[in-house]
């Protein structure tokens, strides 16, 4: 019945930021936008679909509205994604020369290395090398 994650939502202060995040640094490309006049919350909301190898993030960014900041440790909601990198290295190097500094990491285990980012809005975003 349930076959696999479809997207993974992503609210934004900074729509056009969040989007050149994800297409110029990490490869995504621009699916599909939208534009809902009301919203659930009553405000009116841009969408962006982003797609990177089957997998979608929807960037949503709400019209005259501010974006609580999220709790200093955790919070309800979007926590984050996981990306799969060919080779870790490389992937750190590359983002490194894109002014995207590792959180963390990389974390090596026998079977992956593991390491964190942030994109522009503070959401972390693991990276993730498995061995064969």
């Amino acid at each position: 019945m349930f076959k696999r994650i479809d997207h993974v939502e992503i609210v934004t202060a900074d729509a056009d930021r969040a989007e050149r995040f994800y297409t110029e640094i990490l490869g995504f490309k621009l699916k599909a936008r939208d534009h809902i006049e009301r919203s659930s919350l009553g405000v009116p909301m841009n969408l962006a679909y982003l797609e990177l190898g089957g997998t979608t993030v929807e960037l949503i960014a709400y019209e005259n509205a501010e974006v609580a900041p999220a709790p200093a440790k955790e919070h309800v909601g979007y926590r984050m994604i996981a990306l799969e990198v060919e080779d870790m290295d490389k992937a750190a190097a590359y983002l490194r020369g894109k002014g995207v500094e590792l959180v963390w990491g990389p974390r090596v285990a026998p079977t992956y290395a593991r390491a964190e980012i942030c994109d522009p809005e503070g959401n972390h975003i693991e990276l993730r090398q498995w061995f064969k």
